[in-house]
């Protein structure tokens, strides 16, 4: 492999208006915040990632500002000038900057793409490559529907998605929108494959209550219980035949194994941008592979950077579940990358044919989702 060099490194943040505002258990996303992160290298060669943050701390403790600072000031300094011949490089030097996952996955997301692009790879064959697998060139994808007013409402956007040809659809939920608001979805909608997500909304407290969503034939419960709690998931796990599938709870390898040890993990979502980027991801997707533990990609709304990037790791033979990385245009009206992903027949995007992450950025684009952050943010950023 030809190595890199990393010369600069440029940061955008950004907003950029949702076609439809997202309302899950912990709030309302009303527009997408993001840091894009540039890497230029000796060459010339520019790699592009993103740091898919909020610009508050609901998913994460982590913000838009946060990002930005962490990798101005602490990251990017550690890697200007280093010669990269294996990606995996940038989690070692960046170690020393403790946390900061979605800061960390964005500026190494930027020197996976510059790698591959130097060697005129594509992103999802350079992930293969630490696998010894071969990558397939469409993603399985699914949909992820927020806390709508009512039942009719969200069968009324339940039935628009299947229309559009998604196939696994993912509902929000939260206390007093849960058991009884799924049993009507399920009598509506019999044969739909159906999954819900919780967002940490309840507590062990709650597993008989949760156990009668045992009767609906879910795909999956994801993140009942707290964030970052590992053992009360084990537990739970006992009360209820619906699979549980953790998402907050594993940052880390360490996590998952954990997790798999105390029984709390049926399926995992992995998100990059949540356990601190692709080296971290491809170790837990080593882990998956092992234990034969079902697995999907899950995204943070990510603009067509991170999007191309989730894709080519969605492209994975271990990625057994569809994954939560709809077409551009379920987020928004005009990405900042060209092309657009479309959805296509069996509910699947297709894996971008270009080196690195196979999509072109529109830096006019970028300047106004910059211009609209300065203009609408609600903190200052330096």
């Amino acid at each position: 492999m030809r190595p890199i060099t990393i010369k600069s490194i440029n940061l955008y943040p950004i907003s950029m208006p949702f076609v439809e505002p997202l309302k899950t258990s912990f709030g309302m996303e009303p527009f997408k915040g993001a840091v894009l992160v540039e890497v230029i290298t000796e060459d010339g060669v520019s790699g592009w990632g993103e740091s898919a943050v909020a610009p508050q701390p609901g998913y994460s403790g982590e913000t838009v500002a946060t990002a930005y600072h962490i990798i101005r000031h602490f990251m990017a300094p550690l890697l200007t000038g280093k010669t990269i011949s294996d990606p995996y490089q940038a989690r070692s030097i960046l170690k020393v900057v403790r946390d900061h996952h979605h800061a960390r996955a964005g500026i190494e997301g930027a020197v996976w793409d510059a790698f591959a692009k130097a060697n005129d790879m594509r992103l999802t064959d350079l992930f293969a490559s630490y696998t010894n697998d071969s990558s397939t060139n469409r993603v399985v994808v699914g949909v992820s529907i927020g806390i709508q007013p009512s039942v009719e409402d969200t069968l009324k956007i339940i039935r628009k998605r299947l229309g559009q040809g998604y196939q696994r659809i993912k509902l929000k939920i939260k206390r007093g929108w849960d058991v009884d608001f799924a049993r009507e979805i399920r009598q509506a909608l019999p044969d739909t494959t159906i999954m819900l997500d919780a967002n940490s909304a309840y507590t062990l407290a709650d597993a008989d209550h949760l156990a009668q969503l045992d009767e609906l034939n879910l795909l999956m419960i994801e993140q009942p219980l707290q964030p970052f709690d590992i053992y009360e998931h084990g537990l739970l796990n006992h009360h209820l035949e619906t699979p549980i599938c953790l998402d907050e709870s594993v940052r880390t390898s360490n996590d998952l194994r954990i997790a798999l040890q105390v029984n709390a993990i049926d399926i995992l979502n992995l998100k990059p941008a949540r356990v601190g980027g692709y080296a971290e991801s491809l170790d837990m997707y080593a882990i998956c592979v092992e234990h034969e533990l079902p697995l999907w990609i899950g995204g943070m709304l990510e603009t067509g950077i991170g999007r191309a990037a989730n894709i080519a790791f969605a492209a994975l033979p271990g990625v057994t579940l569809p994954s939560d990385i709809s077409a551009t245009d379920r987020y928004f009206a005009t990405d900042i990358a060209e092309p657009a992903f479309v959805l296509a027949e069996g509910s699947t995007l297709t894996v971008p044919d270009g080196p690195g992450i196979g999509v072109e950025v529109v830096r006019e684009r970028i300047e106004e989702a910059a211009a609209r952050w300065e203009e609408h943010h609600l903190y200052p950023i330096g």
